[in-house]
């Protein structure tokens, strides 16, 4: 499966891009962060949320492929 995973905020500085399309067999949501902090080691540094297709997800969750948007922390006002 082609997974799509965007990234926000900071996390765009640190991969140095906003979008990318991953191909990835099968697993859970850590599967893929394992996969992303060994492609871009220095989103190793940094706390974030992952959602897939909208909600925020457990990493225990599994893909069911679609979008993935990893989310750093953010404050509302």
């Amino acid at each position: 499966m082609t997974l799509t995973v965007k990234y926000f905020g900071m996390l765009t500085e640190a991969t140095h891009c906003s979008e990318e399309q991953v191909p990835f067999t099968s697993g859970a949501i850590f599967d893929l962060i394992s996969m992303l902090i060994e492609k871009y080691p220095s989103l190793k540094g940094y706390d974030f949320q992952v959602a897939q297709e909208n909600k925020l997800v457990a990493l225990e969750t599994d893909l069911s492929g679609g979008e993935i948007a990893l989310l750093p922390p953010f404050a509302g006002g």
